[in-house]
C-alpha cells in the first residue's frame, strides 16, 4: 500500500526542529527527509497513512508557528505519490529510517 507524503518548509532551524518534533509526535508517521533547502530556508518530509500525515502536517504548521521567528513558507501533502514522484524527490524509505517505518 502506497503511503503519503507531507512536506513542510520553514524559514529558519528552530521553526523545522520544532516542526519535524511535532510530526512524528502527533502523527504515525516516518521521517524520511532533512534538508537546508536556500540561505535560511529548511523543509522535512514525512510517509505514513493519509490520515496520519493530515494529522502530522497540521501540528508540525502549529508548532513552528509557536517558535519565536517561526514562519512556514509551504507545504504539502501528496496522498498516493506515483513511482515517478518517489525516484525524483527524496521521500524514500532509507536504510537510515527503516527501522522506525511506521507500518
Amino acid at each position: 500500500m502506497p503511503q503519503a507524503v507531507g512536506t513542510i518548509e520553514t524559514l529558519g532551524f528552530p521553526a523545522v526542529l520544532a516542526a519535524a518534533d511535532a510530526m512524528v509526535k502527533a502523527g504515525a508517521v516516518t521521517l524520511v527527509h532533512y534538508a537546508l533547502v536556500e540561505k535560511g530556508n529548511f523543509m522535512v518530509s514525512v510517509r505514513g497513512k493519509v490520515s496520519e500525515v493530515n494529522i502530522a502536517v497540521e501540528a508540525g504548521i502549529k508548532a513552528a508557528e509557536t517558535v519565536y521567528g517561526g514562519q512556514v513558507i509551504s507545504h504539502y501533502i501528496i496522498p498516493n505519490p506515483t513511482e515517478n514522484v518517489e525516484t525524483i524527490m527524496p521521500i524514500h524509505f532509507t536504510e537510515k529510517v527503516e527501522q522506525f517505518r511506521m507500518s
